[in-house]
């Protein structure tokens, strides 16, 4: 059998039905199914259960934890009935929530979020963080791989930079992700698959391209296909 491409679909789903439909088209394609905040309050424990099924894929449960140490790591451990392979923390709660949730959760990767795709230089402006979103990345990622995380979720346009600044043995994960001609909603910082795969990325989040299709197996099928041909090319 081919092997998976490496896209987590972010199942947005209404409601858990949808949530297991889309799973079950695209498992036969891609290597990650992402549970976000959404529909896990919604669901709870049953939006993991739904999906995970016997596909065999890995379930990244994206739920950007952000409090302090002692809130993050009760959460971390809250969650480690539904066994998820990857969970996220954001990297702005600081080392010591990120390494509450790395004790908490030894055999899940912890996935430090450093700066939302959605956020521009203006934006963190705003914010009063110090930019460039480049620069604000960097120091996010060093502070949260010295805390333990596994993995960092970044943009396309940082991830050759921030895989410089981590090595090789760190998960890079890159939302923002959108095939040419798509749109890109409500992302400030995008890229095509094949851009940020060429960059160092490691696992590419799609949400809509492939769930609003309409055959989200087909769409996944043939991005999972696009990206084995650029795998020739790369080097």
């Amino acid at each position: 059998m081919t092997s998976r491409a490496p896209i987590a679909v972010a199942l947005d789903a209404p409601d858990l039905d949808t949530a297991a439909h889309w799973a079950g088209l695209v498992t036969p394609h891609v290597s990650t199914l992402k549970i976000g905040l959404e529909l896990y309050l919604r669901f709870g424990p049953d939006a993991v259960a739904s999906v995970r099924g016997p596909r065999g894929v890995d379930v990244f449960l994206d739920l950007k934890l952000h409090d302090i140490p002692a809130t993050v790591g009760g959460a971390a451990r809250a969650v480690a009935k539904v066994r998820p392979d990857l969970l996220t923390v954001h990297a702005a709660a600081g080392a010591a929530a990120i390494a509450a949730a790395v004790q908490a959760l030894p055999d899940t990767r912890i996935v430090a979020v450093t700066v939302l795709t959605s956020l521009s230089n203006r934006d963190l402006d705003e914010l009063g963080m110090a930019g460039p979103v480049s620069d604000a990345v960097l120091r996010l990622a060093a502070l949260a791989v010295a805390a333990g995380a596994r993995g960092l979720v970044c943009s396309p346009q940082e991830v050759a930079a921030v895989r410089a600044e981590v090595g090789p043995d760190i998960t890079l994960i890159t939302p923002g992700v959108r095939p040419a001609g798509q749109a890109s909603h409500d992302q400030a910082r995008v890229a095509t698959p094949q851009e940020a795969l060429r960059d160092g990325a490691d696992l590419l989040v799609i949400g809509r391209p492939i769930t609003s299709a309409p055959d989200p197996g087909a769409a996944a099928a043939a991005l999972a296909t696009a990206l084995r041909r650029r795998e020739p090319a790369a080097g």
